[in-house]
């Protein structure tokens, strides 16, 4: 519960004001005549005390000093005692002049000065000494903050003020060798991130706070790792990705997760260029209940749209991620759509209806194996859903429509990726004769979403185990979900129409590292508690991602996490044949034969296996 004064607590900040009101004055005397007390100014003063602790105490109550809780004192504190004191000695003075007490002006500056520093020490003597006055500070844990930077500074200001948090800081860690010996917020920098282990044992850490919200995932995993040898309780502080408003609080703090050991630099965001293209606008999310709709809905939403059009086929999907958006930003207008991509009709009437200005398109299937055995389905869903809202875009001319792909559209081996493979084909035919911009981009694995991998090892680590691999050196690109969701509005606002845009996905990570890491932040051992099995790849899955084919290059933009594929022409004659060879046939082995016709360079295990039954 936050800290709160009773009536007698305030009676006795007021006895304590009305001693110092009635010592300054006398001591301003002391000073002023060298330590001799004149029996006429002594006799004065003497009258003119009772009238200044009186005037002065009704001053502090007008000022509200009683009313303010000095354990979360600032700046503003120490003004208002300033005002307060200056306008009592003001009042007093203008007392004197009509009643002719003949105090010596010298005086009047002396009490001012001294009454200020008297009232202001006590209020900090308060403040300081606070843990001691109510009993409470060896029940309070030893915590150790990693990173003596802003973070860290905003994380102590945070438990110093949170009566909630019964924390006790015993100073910092920092890597910074400038740092070493001086002294953050009041509190040492005790070593660097080598000595965790010693420093914790020597001090009686009980708990340590990972303050560096900006640092990378492999400088994570190592102060991770040491943190794990002192037996501590380890909180980290969420990412800049996560902290989009940036306030840090001791609610922020939480258990490290995986998203943590694969952080890269953070984005840097052109807040110009993306709000130019979507505040005040019309914007349709397609998919608006999924992993990567959702988190573009809450990220839109920031940017301030006239209105935003959550879509999806899914009622409860869309329901939860519109009750959210509308506690987290009540401004904002919203509109819920019930449609199916694939149904040309109704979605025809939803942009004639809203006619969106701004397109995101996040509505897919994406399941690997789960395509690979209805492929019919995919194409259905992946390739003419959205060529529907493709088209339609253009129709009703959107300004901007954003293709969210994979990079399993990338020498693909799965009917997925080849079926995301072809809606970009599709959005670079419309593009050829649209004025609306026509834009893909292109990334990996999303950390968290549905039907990653993560979510599948943290229930199968719930269970004892065992962890299912498909293959050891099986390896991923991975991005977390803001991040790969700001680098799709950033990349939108560079759209001139027709790019495939990649990301810096950073290193790849193999999934058996991964699986590991999740062991082990369980505080279990790999293979001894938990043991790793593997599987085999399953069909359409591949060992290695690749975000570029053979014949692509890549090209700088204006971003440095952002890339552009040197896209090849597209022969439109043969994509509109090989479309209506799709549209009107159901056959598997039809539909993999025009598939691999439409991308040379997709592999397909079925169609591979039907050649050499012949």
């Amino acid at each position: 519960m936050p800290f709160v004064y009773t009536l007698r607590d305030k009676l006795k900040f007021v006895l304590l004001d009305a001693v110092i009101l009635i010592l300054m004055p006398i001591l301003a005397l002391v000073i002023r005549f060298e330590g001799v007390l004149p029996d006429k100014e002594l006799t004065a003063l003497l009258g003119w005390l009772p009238i200044f602790v009186v005037i002065s105490l009704a001053v502090f109550v007008a000022y509200g000093i009683y009313h303010r809780i000095w354990h979360y004192a600032r700046v503003r504190d120490l003004i208002a005692i300033v005002g307060a004191v200056s306008l009592s000695v003001a009042m007093m003075f203008v007392v004197d002049v009509f009643m002719g007490m003949h105090i010596p002006r010298s005086i009047y500056v002396l009490t001012w000065m001294l009454t200020i520093g008297g009232i202001g020490m006590s209020r900090l003597a308060f403040k300081i000494n606070w843990d001691n006055w109510t009993g409470d500070a060896d029940a309070k844990k030893q915590v150790l903050i990693v990173g003596a930077g802003d973070a860290g500074a905003m994380m102590v200001r945070e438990i110093e003020q949170n009566d909630d948090a019964v924390l006790k800081i015993a100073g910092f860690i920092d890597d910074d060798p400038r740092k070493q010996g001086s002294k953050l917020s009041g509190f040492n920098v005790l070593g660097t991130t080598e000595e965790i282990v010693d420093i914790c044992q020597k001090r009686s850490i009980d708990e340590i706070i990972i303050a560096m919200p900006s640092v990378s995932g492999d400088v994570v995993r190592r102060i991770a790792e040491s943190c794990r040898q002192t037996g501590c309780e380890v909180k980290i502080m969420p990412s800049l990705f996560e902290m989009t408003d940036g306030h840090v609080n001791v609610r922020t703090l939480r258990d490290i997760n995986i998203e943590d050991l694969l952080r890269r630099d953070p984005i840097h965001l052109d807040f110009a260029k993306i709000t130019s293209y979507i505040a005040g606008k019309t914007v349709l999310i397609t998919g608006a209940g999924g992993s990567i709709g959702s988190e573009i809905s809450r990220q839109v939403s920031r940017v301030g749209a006239k209105e935003i059009i959550l879509l999806g086929r899914g009622e409860n999907s869309i329901y939860e991620i519109y009750q959210e958006l509308k506690i987290k930003f009540p401004d904002q207008l919203y509109r819920t759509v019930i449609a199916n991509i694939t149904d040309k009709q109704r979605m025809t009437e939803v942009f004639g209806k809203y006619k969106p200005q701004v397109v995101f398109h996040a509505a897919a299937h994406k399941h690997v194996p789960l395509m690979e055995i209805q492929p019919a389905e995919a194409v259905r869903n992946n390739v003419f859903g959205t060529k529907n809202v493709a088209e339609l875009a253009d129709a009703y001319h959107s300004e901007i429509f954003v293709l969210i792909s994979t990079d399993k559209a990338v020498n693909p081996t799965s009917v997925m990726g080849a079926t995301k493979r072809c809606a970009e084909l599709v959005l670079q035919e419309i593009n050829q004769h649209s004025e609306t911009k026509y834009v893909t981009v292109r990334f990996g694995n999303v950390l968290g979403s549905r039907g990653s991998v993560v979510p599948l090892f943290e229930k199968q680590i719930a269970a004892g185990g065992p962890v299912t691999i498909t293959h050891p050196e099986m390896t991923r690109f991975f991005m977390t979900i803001p991040e790969a969701v700001q680098l799709v509005l950033q990349a939108g606002s560079q759209a001139e129409g027709g790019e495939v845009f990649l990301f810096d996905m950073g290193k790849p990570v193999k999934i058996r590292d991964m699986a590991c890491d999740l062991i082990q932040l369980h505080g279990l051992k790999p293979n001894q508690d938990i043991k790793l099995v593997y599987t085999g790849l399953r069909p359409g899955e591949k060992l290695y991602e690749e975000l570029l084919t053979s014949e692509e290059g890549t090209a700088s933009t204006k971003h440095e996490k952002i890339f552009k594929a040197k896209i090849n022409p597209l022969d439109t004659a043969e994509l509109k044949r090989d479309l209506d060879i799709l549209a009107n046939n159901r056959d598997t082995m039809t539909i993999l034969q025009t598939i691999k016709r439409m991308i040379p360079t997709y592999k397909s295990k079925q169609l591979d296996e039907e050649n050499l039954e012949r």
